[in-house]
């Protein structure tokens, strides 16, 4: 099966080796690199040497060399390895979790508020009712935010790329 560096090196040789190379083809021979990393075909210093000069290339004439001698099997074919164990539960998203404790959280409101309870002389509720509105009320605004927070932590980790912020692991 061809992989990416195989039709850097095709194009080449259909004379598109002097064309530009794009950034999307910088960062397919990148991802290329990464597999071949992952699979341990190169060492780390390797890796790095090989990020660098795909990083610099500016034609396909110079980026086909970079992944000549790599033939790793194409991210795509191996999807299907990355989703998770069999058998696996599949996670529950933070927008569904929300939705979730929401609804339970207004149930629990309308038990506790609509239907005719006993009062004591003062005409408040039974004290049992109060706590449980109040516990349901502190669970509830923990619970969202921390599925707020962990939507946030997703959103920022898809706009990154996944990479880590800038001067993060003290640099």
């Amino acid at each position: 099966m061809a992989g990416p560096g195989d039709e850097m090196t095709a194009a080449e040789g259909r004379g598109r080796g002097e064309f530009r190379a794009s950034h999307a083809d910088r960062e397919q021979v990148i991802g290329t690199l990464k597999a071949a990393f992952v699979q341990g075909m190169l060492s780390k210093d390797e890796f790095d040497q090989r990020v660098a000069q795909a990083f610099g290339s500016r034609t396909y004439a110079e980026l086909a060399p970079i992944t000549a001698d790599l033939h790793v099997e194409p991210v795509a074919a191996r999807s299907s390895e990355l989703v998770g164990p069999q058998g696996e539960a599949p996670a529950l998203r933070p927008g569904q979790a929300l939705a979730a404790v929401t609804a339970v959280y207004a149930s629990i409101w309308a038990f506790a508020v609509f239907p005719p309870w006993p009062v004591d002389s003062e005409g408040d509720p039974p004290r049992a009712i109060i706590i449980l509105v109040f516990v349901t009320t502190v669970i509830y605004l923990l619970v969202s935010a921390i599925t707020v927070g962990n939507m946030l932590a997703d959103r920022i980790q898809k706009r990154s790329g996944g990479r880590p912020a800038p001067g993060g692991n003290g640099q």
